[in-house]
């Protein structure tokens, strides 16, 4: 008897997923096009010319330090404290949290992956690039700037770019990128600019970045938002694989268990060989040979079995008539006397 097994959190999760979604499934999948290609190159080139700018210590540096003197932070402190709230839309663990939980139930709702695969892919990108360029340059923040003037690079610092602004612009700007209608595109476009605008912005006010690390931080956000088209085969792959995955779980999870092969008795003394034990039974468990323990027939004596010519012969004692009370035994005629003898 095959027993239904209870469904567990995940396979529920996963039966959800497998209803018909409740929007259109063709959802457009940004392309790779000559214009977004363009847009690329601009972009990155924007970026080689912030680097170089602040090497060469151009005037780029100088305006860095001119804000820097300024202090912001003294100069308008009325917004001192709604700015420290407002910088954590910049923060990668909060935001990464927010916007996880709205695509995860887009995925959800949608029976897709690809928006939290699309997530993932964008954040890895921004850990990678953004990190190598940070440890790569080693700037040093204005609360840090040992000499003035200088661009403060290869000191071992990690300013530069701005980590917050970056992740402003990625975590933000993969709400635009997935959206479903063009019109909501335009909208959470301009949304995740103006937040990452405002974070930017922000971090400047506050003195914990140069004007350029900001600058260089919009760019590099931009980069990775611009270059996730290259990745959506390998985000589609990666979905398709983990349905795959999923419906061979499940098909292990529900297969049927095979029953046990009844035990088979084999009764026949003539099947044993000289010096063999007799055996009637034969199975593959122990707990089967404990139910029909073997039988030995009465009329074989145990051990080998002799030839017919060496066997005795068997005499039967008695008579193998059933007896009967009319009939007279044979030699009792010969015992009557005879008559006139």
């Amino acid at each position: 008897m095959r027993t239904e097994l209870k469904p567990t959190r995940l396979d529920r999760v996963f039966s959800r997923l497998d209803r018909e979604p409740e929007r259109p499934t063709h959802i457009d999948v940004p392309v790779m096009t000559r214009h977004r290609v363009v847009l690329f190159a601009s972009t990155l080139a924007f970026y080689v010319a912030i680097v170089w700018a602040v090497v060469i210590t151009s005037w780029l540096v100088r305006l860095d330090w001119q804000i820097m003197f300024f202090r912001p932070y003294q100069q308008w402190q009325q917004i001192h404290a709604f700015l420290d709230y407002y910088v954590v839309l910049g923060q990668r663990g909060p935001t990464a949290v927010m916007v996880a939980a709205w695509l995860g139930w887009r995925s959800w709702r949608q029976h897709t992956l690809r928006p939290m695969l699309a997530l993932g892919v964008s954040l890895l990108l921004l850990n990678i690039t953004v990190g190598a360029a940070k440890i790569g340059m080693g700037r040093l923040g204005p609360h840090y700037a040992t000499e003035i003037g200088s661009n403060e690079m290869w000191l071992g610092g990690d300013i530069f770019p701005s980590g917050h602004t970056a992740n402003a612009v990625v975590t933000w700007g993969i709400l635009a990128y997935l959206a479903s209608t063009p019109r909501a595109r335009r909208w959470l476009s301009a949304l995740s600019a103006v937040i990452s605008l405002g974070v930017g912005l922000t971090t400047v006010y506050l003195g914990t970045h140069w004007l350029s690390d900001v600058v260089l931080g919009w760019a590099a956000g931009l980069l990775i938002m611009l270059a996730l088209p290259w990745f959506e085969p390998l985000i589609a792959r990666a979905e398709a694989w983990l349905f795959s995955l999923r419906d061979t779980l499940r098909d292990r999870r529900t297969a049927p268990v095979a029953a046990p092969a009844p035990a088979t008795v084999v009764g026949t003394a003539s099947l044993r060989k000289p010096g063999e034990e007799p055996a009637t039974v034969r199975d593959t468990g122990i707990a089967a040979r404990a139910a029909h323990p073997p039988i030995v027939p009465l009329h074989l004596s145990p051990g080998p079995h002799p030839t017919r010519s060496e066997r005795a012969p068997v005499t039967p004692l008695g008579s193998r008539r059933p007896p009967h009370a009319d009939r007279v035994a044979h030699n009792a005629t010969s015992a009557r006397p005879l008559a006139g003898g």
